[in-house]
């Protein structure tokens, strides 16, 4: 664990086990580990990306959470990210033009070893190229993928999904809701 974080900090950037799928991560607040994120994915940097926290307090340290934020959480089944309004302390290439952000309050205990050790939130996009399917296993995982990213965690070899990507909703301050992947 404490190598990973090493990597993290120095900018690298991981293939990991996530509470959904695969994914590619690094340090969310590294706006040069993003930009090679968007390179390894060749995604265009319009198209915003998903971060990973381990508490609310660090959600909060990010963004205004609305009261409906919680309960939404509280009651979903499946992992649910939701987009927040005007965040703060993150680079602007992690920033949608809409001044929102893609946040996911993990369970994973695997995640939330990585984020509170690193002591700060993590990337968490499909370890996939832009416009392709997501790898549900290790063997599934593009050459490209593997070539272009730092370093591959472990436990990804042997990780078994749980579930398809998170439930995604926009939640603005107003408490209005919509739903943007089920």
């Amino acid at each position: 664990m404490n190598e990973i974080v090493e990597k993290l900090k120095q900018g690298e950037t991981m293939l990991y086990p996530t509470d959904t799928i695969l994914g590619l991560g690094c340090d969310a607040k590294n706006a040069d580990a993003i930009e090679k994120i968007y390179k390894i994915k060749d995604r265009p940097s319009s198209k915003s990306l998903i971060i990973l926290v381990d508490s609310p307090k660090m959600l909060q340290d990010i963004v205004e959470v609305p009261e409906l934020a919680w309960d939404l959480i509280d009651l979903n089944e499946k992992p649910l990210t939701i987009i927040y309004d005007n965040p703060k302390g993150l680079p602007e290439s992690l920033i949608a033009e809409d001044n929102t952000i893609a946040i996911r309050l993990t369970d994973d205990l695997f995640c939330k070893k990585i984020i509170g050790k690193l002591n700060g939130p993590i990337v968490s996009t499909s370890a996939n190229l832009s416009g392709q399917p997501s790898p549900k296993v290790f063997s599934e995982v593009s050459k490209e993928i593997l070539e272009r990213v730092d370093f591959v965690v472990q436990e990804t070899k042997i990780f078994v999904p749980q579930s398809t990507a998170s439930t995604i909703i926009k939640l603005s301050l107003d408490n209005e809701v919509k739903v943007i992947r089920e």
